[in-house]
């Protein structure tokens, strides 16, 4: 409902909401930008940490909030498709746009390869494989074959590997021994960092359902729409905080940023709305090969990015390539030419 419902909910409104919240969330993305970076640097922090944990819990911020607000209305669903499709936009398209925007190749680190990415790769199996538990440990009953229940204790599970992610950049935080620079103004960067996440918060909230209607009122297939045009919606905030990253040449930080945001979404955001609801339902028929074209696009960046350590221009535009693949079969199985998914 456009502004609250104080506006109409027309073609006109919404595309001018949308149009609105993108520059909102613009506005937000540098406010966070600039007040992590300048956190990061008050307290000494790596590159690889500020990506993947300042920036990325901050640009995911959003998602973590819809998931709280439907799990406290009664109406959680966990929309395993959707959550899944916006990690494959992550992963394929925000990386490329980065590529492309940076002046010259998007420069990566060993660090950023083997710990980042390999940890990634993990929390996709760890996710998998807690859905293959309530499958098998929690069956719903009277319902089609590989439909489980995730309850909170095995939504604990993603959150303890969470526990040990944070406990790792805790170490490499001790290790990398930098004293920081002395800040002024740290309570002015909290207060920036505070008004980046509201602004961001509210113009996602007002996009997210511009672009569902206007997805409803021109007859867009709502897997299709769920799993691309929402997806993209609410990747927004990082996908312009890792393109800022990208062109003040901070390349760690934009392609951390990526990676920290999924994981994160991954192991805190969905598990959280399950302790929330109490359980949530799983399709496993649908989520095994979401989560193999996941798998996929992961294996394919960690690929890229570890070949000379950096991503070149024409491995961006690949990347982009294989996303247009991917909208291409979510588009057959629209139309029903495949029916991979249930």
């Amino acid at each position: 409902m456009a502004l609250l419902g104080f506006l109409p909910n027309t073609p006109l409104v919404n595309g001018t909401v949308v149009l609105l919240a993108t520059g909102l969330i613009w506005i937000g993305s540098g406010w966070l930008e600039t007040s992590a970076e300048r956190l990061s640097a008050h307290y000494g922090l790596p590159a690889v940490v500020q990506g993947s944990i300042v920036v990325a819990i901050g640009s995911s911020f959003p998602e973590l909030s819809s998931v709280v607000v439907a799990a406290l209305s009664g109406v959680f669903d966990i929309g395993v498709g959707a959550v899944v499709g916006s990690a494959i936009f992550n992963i394929l398209v925000i990386p490329a746009l980065s590529g492309l925007a940076a002046a010259d190749t998007l420069e990566t680190n060993r660090t950023l390869v083997y710990k980042e990415a390999q940890f990634y790769m993990i929390a996709v199996s760890a996710l998998i494989i807690t859905f293959a538990f309530a499958v098998i440990y929690v069956p719903v009953p009277d319902a089609p074959p590989l439909v489980g229940r995730i309850t909170r204790p095995l939504a604990v599970v993603p959150l303890l590997l969470y526990g040990l992610y944070l406990f790792i950049q805790w170490q490499d935080v001790s290790d990398h021994g930098d004293e920081g620079v002395v800040d002024a103004s740290i309570r002015r960067q909290w207060l920036t960092l505070g008004a980046g996440l509201a602004l961001i918060l509210v113009a996602v909230e007002q996009l997210v359902g511009s672009v569902e209607s206007l997805s409803s009122t021109f007859g867009i297939p709502e897997l299709l729409a769920g799993v691309t045009i929402v997806a993209a919606a609410t990747s927004l905030p990082d996908l312009l905080v890792s393109v800022r990253s990208a062109r003040n040449d901070n390349s760690v930080t934009s392609l951390a940023n990526v990676l920290g945001s999924n994981t994160f979404d991954l192991l805190v955001a969905i598990p959280i709305g399950v302790l929330i609801a109490g359980s949530v339902t799983i399709d496993f028929a649908t989520a095994v090969p979401m989560f193999a074209v996941l798998t996929l696009a992961t294996v394919v960046l960690f690929a890229m990015i570890r070949t000379d350590l950096r991503l070149s221009k024409a491995e961006s535009y690949g990347l982009l390539v294989c996303y247009l693949l991917f909208v291409a079969w979510l588009i057959t199985e629209v139309l029903g030419i495949t029916a991979v998914l249930r």
